[in-house]
């Protein structure tokens, strides 16, 4: 990534940057990557990039996170999508794009046929939002990788991206984390998992995900084939979701990460979750970090070690476990060949 020197010293200086590399870009032919984050770049400065996009031949990265870019910059931006074909990545996180800017920016997606990474994380991005750039997913055949996390798309929001799922047969990864999607939209994700072929990564973080939810997407897991990476930490499954993925694991062959922290999860869901590890040869990474697994479900993981050989990475920290969970899971760790790393503080 390139980095070009900020001039944002005074405040009517902040879009003053932009501008002049905006013009430089026109006539510019070797620049392929220019990060502008952190620089305070407005509507105006953002308009003045877009305008350069439209002429740029050979600008693949364009990096405008942590800026004031708002609908205007965001529509300006969104029309030279439309006849650009160089950029492939944009990122265009914690500015203040708005469901309007958003639309604007799936209106272009529908036509644009390079951009093949959009993060659009930390705005104000709430269901019709949403709404907009599932649709556009349901044609656009370049993007692999959108992120939305912390927005307000809600359930709504992540129903509809559930159905472009079904259909898109090139996004690898969903980013989601802190969207209020809760149940209704875990479920209408779980049943895309259930067609869909190309996702490998998914982020639930932090998405109010009970249950029920839970034991939707497990649901999906155990006939899901492409799904590596699955973040559902800081949610509610608690013992029953926690259960119903370990049922999950026993037949999944897939999933190579799972994420269950901050969870509720108790004892008997660490029980089930190591008989699962038993029988389980796919996973590798799994974090129980701040669930309540105690010294009974870390003995009962420890047992699961000691005939596990795939899992490498193991997060119990924050789980109430003493003296006796520590002694098995050290004794398990004499005979365990493949795990490197296990967080217990």
């Amino acid at each position: 990534m390139s980095y070009l020197p900020c001039m944002t010293t005074h405040a009517d200086t902040f879009d003053r940057l932009p501008i002049i590399l905006a013009n430089q870009l026109k006539e510019n032919h070797t620049l392929k990557e220019l990060n502008l984050s952190d620089n305070v770049i407005s509507d105006i400065g953002g308009e003045a990039l877009a305008e350069a996009l439209k002429a740029n031949k050979t600008l693949t990265q364009l990096n405008v996170s942590h800026n004031r870019i708002s609908t205007r910059g965001a529509q300006a931006l969104a029309q030279a999508l439309t006849v650009n074909k160089t950029v492939t990545h944009l990122d265009l996180g914690s500015n203040k794009i708005s469901d309007i800017g958003a639309g604007a920016l799936a209106e272009a997606l529908k036509l644009n046929k390079t951009l093949m990474q959009l993060r659009i994380y930390c705005n104000q991005i709430s269901v019709r939002g949403g709404e907009a750039l599932a649709e556009a997913l349901k044609v656009n055949k370049t993007i692999t990788q959108l992120d939305l996390r912390t927005n307000k798309i809600s359930a709504r929001g992540g129903q509809a991206l559930a159905e472009a799922l079904k259909v898109n047969n090139t996004l690898t990864q969903l980013h989601l984390y802190h969207n209020q999607l809760s149940d209704n939209g875990a479920e209408a994700l779980a049943e895309a998992l259930k067609v869909n072929k190309t996702l490998t990564k998914l982020d639930l973080q932090s998405n109010q995900i009970s249950a029920r939810g839970g034991e939707e997407l497990a649901q999906a897991l155990k006939v899901n084939k492409t799904l590596t990476q699955l973040n559902l930490s800081n949610n509610r499954i608690s013992t029953r979701g926690g259960e119903a993925l370990a049922e999950a694991l026993n037949m999944n062959k897939a999933l190579t990460q799972l994420n269950v922290s901050d969870n509720r999860i108790s004892v008997s869901g660490g029980e089930a979750l190591a008989e699962a590890l038993k029988v389980n040869n796919t996973l590798r990474r799994l974090h129980l970090h701040h669930n309540q697994i105690s010294d009974k479900g870390a003995e009962a993981l420890a047992e699961a070690l000691r005939v596990n050989k795939t899992l490498t990475e193991l997060d119990l920290r924050s789980n109430q476990i003493y003296k006796g969970g520590d002694k098995a899971l050290a004794e398990a760790r004499k005979v365990n060949n493949t795990l490197t790393r296990l967080n217990r503080h």
